[in-house]
């Protein structure tokens, strides 16, 4: 297939790093961003247990920055999909949509980098490398060489249309491309939160997969963050900032291509942290906050030294295989038995699946899911 490049901008080769950044005027966003950042890694850090309160919001990452690139799924498919196979080979279901599994991928490949990032591994192309291959291992991208760099001119346009709006890095330069990049987000004389900035934007210029680059280059931002300790988890999610102003998004990773204007994307970037951080606080404040409204409601209906062990377990699984609450929420296998029949009489939970031959009920926690659904 042949492609029309006539209108295309094209990459800026040899103006990454920018020469200059217009510190003046990119002061008081930068400022505005990193407090608003601060405040929301400020509740976190008093939570006892992040991880706890904001699985539910990695779903909805995983989500939208699928969504992104035209996969299709939604946060009740993906919690279905992982009860059924918690860190099982997702890739051998054929009950779900590869959207579905695409998705959850996604999610697992964000878990997959934390992880080996906490393991002391460097935010580095051989961990961005695994990410893609995790990322890509199923679905439409898995014969688009998972792992790899391209090999092949890649280009960027409306899926399926013939008209080019970009066109990456060729993949001879894109050696030199990657090193440049890495060298910048190791630079630590630079505000983090520039840093990150100015990292997506040139990732997604480079574009060195032949697929997921979107995905990639989002967790990109997550994964920066962390590792400069502006955050002190990796749970700040941006995409859905970006697709709400998705137009404004592409027209501003366009320009600093087309017109170097670096300062711009910084400007959008800026506020992109500083609203979604705000954002983020919210569902995050949501969430702590009816953990506490379920806490003395989970003692009193379930009279058990467990009731909060059960609490916690459905707040990070709050789509779950019965056979799956019994074994893995450290509560007895009769009480946890017991439980199940207590919350579904009370309407907290919802059955997704009964139980039927050698296969586990699976049950959904709806108010919590109500909450958080995309």
């Amino acid at each position: 297939m042949s492609f029309d490049i006539s209108q295309a901008v094209h990459y800026h080769l040899g103006h990454f790093p920018p020469a200059r950044l217009d510190l003046a005027r990119l002061m008081q966003p930068l400022l505005g961003a990193t407090s608003a950042l601060a405040r929301y890694d400020q509740m976190l850090s008093g939570l006892h247990n992040s991880e706890l309160f904001l699985a539910p919001l990695r779903g909805q990452e995983a989500v939208v920055s699928s969504r992104m690139e035209g996969t299709i799924s939604t946060l009740d498919e993906i919690l279905q999909l992982e009860a059924e196979f918690g860190e099982d080979d997702v890739n051998a279901s054929h009950e779900f949509r590869s959207d579905a599994i695409e998705t959850a991928l996604y999610r697992r490949a964000l878990n997959t980098a934390q992880l080996r990032m906490e393991q002391g591994q460097s935010l580095s192309e051989s961990l961005l490398k695994s990410i893609h291959r995790q990322l890509l291992s199923f679905g439409r991208g898995a014969n688009k060489s998972p792992g790899a760099y391209k090999r092949e001119q890649n280009y960027i346009g409306e899926r399926g249309s013939r008209q080019v709006s970009f066109v990456p890095i060729a993949p001879e330069h894109l050696p030199v491309g990657m090193e440049s990049l890495f060298r910048l987000i190791s630079d630590e004389s630079m505000p983090v939160l520039l840093r990150t900035a100015l990292a997506h934007a040139e990732f997604e210029a480079l574009h060195p997969f032949e697929d997921g680059n979107g995905r990639v280059g989002r967790m990109l931002i997550t994964l920066m963050l962390w590792q400069g300790k502006v955050i002190a988890a990796p749970h700040f999610y941006i995409s859905r900032y970006f697709e709400d102003h998705k137009d404004e998004y592409l027209e501003r990773l366009r320009k600093v291509s087309a017109e170097n204007d670096w300062d711009g994307w910084c400007l959008f970037f800026l506020a992109a942290v500083e609203q979604q951080a705000v954002r983020n606080l919210e569902a995050a404040r949501a969430i702590s906050d009816f953990y506490a409204e379920m806490k003395p409601i989970f003692a009193e209906l379930l009279a058990s030294k467990y009731a909060v062990a059960a609490l916690d377990y459905l707040f990070t699984n709050p789509v779950f295989s019965n056979s799956r609450f019994t074994r893995n929420a450290s509560i007895p296998v009769q009480t946890a038995a017991r439980f199940t029949r207590v919350l579904l009489q009370e309407g907290l939970l919802q059955t997704v699946r009964e139980a039927s031959g050698r296969r586990s009920a699976m049950y959904r926690f709806e108010p919590l899911m109500r909450q958080v659904r995309v």
